[in-house]
């Protein structure tokens, strides 16, 4: 990988980001190549494809991200697989309280200038919030 393709590449993993923080569907899936991976650890799970990414998505930006009370992004690295980035997320709960989640996210780079999805690191209970309905179709790594 060149130089310029990595920059290229970084580039849409940080819009990518943007895109998710602002809950904008259409322009984090243009981000997106034609078969995104979700690789759910430890849990060990994973979702394929671009139908898995919009539903994951669509739930996401309509069921947990209304909950996140705040989050900070505390590290963030980049190599030619990909950027990673460590987050605190701060989520409201069910009975009103404010829970600390850590989380690690890879956004793998893809083919096209595109990303081919995610490695996500966190607790089972922050996946099950995030993936919600989906984590029943991921399967074992």
């Amino acid at each position: 990988m060149t130089a310029d393709e990595r920059e290229r590449l970084v580039a849409v993993a940080h819009a990518h980001a943007t895109a998710e923080g602002e809950g904008d569907l259409e322009a984090t899936m243009a981000t997106l190549d034609d078969d995104p991976v979700y690789e759910l650890m430890p849990m060990g799970r994973v979702l394929r494809g671009r139908d898995a990414a919009r539903r994951y998505y669509e739930h996401f930006f309509a069921t947990c991200r209304p909950r996140v009370r705040g989050y900070e992004l505390r590290s963030e690295w980049v190599t030619d697989e990909g950027v990673g980035q460590e987050y605190t997320l701060y989520l409201r709960e069910r009975d009103g309280s404010t829970r600390r989640h850590d989380i690690i996210g890879i956004i793998t780079f893809g083919t096209g200038g595109k990303l081919s999805g995610e490695r996500i690191y966190a607790s089972d209970d922050l996946i099950e919030t995030m993936f919600g309905p989906l984590l029943h179709e991921a399967v074992p790594v």
